[in-house]
């Protein structure tokens, strides 16, 4: 599993001090390049390559609320990579008390530069393999109770 660390700035919060929604979109993102990085394939240097991996498909759980001056830790797993598409699973905590903030999916699309899917290079796959964790269970909608 990979772990990328960052703190929470002001800019990333509401008047209420907690962070903005969207900007946990930002945070996977900079996770999955961070990722990506230490793999030794940036997505420049695939994108050089004729490579690209825009998002399908992002689902977001939160359960509770990162505040200002938060240092996060973004875990990374690879829950599914198959043919041109990759599923990367995410768990954002806070780094003091290891307390579950977020759960998230992004699901991927490899493709050329003109945007035509193209299987996943060989040597990628290669490299996520140490963080290849299937996920039993994808995150899904939670059960909803209501009373009459």
């Amino acid at each position: 599993m990979f772990c990328h660390r960052m703190r929470v700035t002001y800019a990333d919060c509401t008047i209420g001090n907690h962070v903005y929604y969207s900007r946990y979109l930002d945070f996977l993102e900079a996770a999955r390049g961070e990722l990506f990085r230490s793999l030794g394939h940036p997505f420049l240097a695939w994108q050089e390559r004729g490579v690209i991996f825009p998002v399908l498909e992002a689902r977001l759980r939160y359960h509770q609320p990162a505040r200002y001056d938060d240092e996060l830790a973004v875990h990374i797993e690879v829950a599914a990579l198959r043919r041109a598409f990759l599923t990367l699973a995410y768990r954002v905590e806070r780094a003091a008390d290891g307390a579950l903030l977020l759960e998230a999916e992004t699901r991927h699309v490899c493709t050329s530069l003109d945007e035509k899917p193209r299987r996943i290079p060989p040597e990628l796959a290669d490299a996520l393999e140490p963080h290849w964790r299937p996920i039993a269970e994808p995150l899904h909608d939670p059960p909803t109770e209501i009373e009459d």
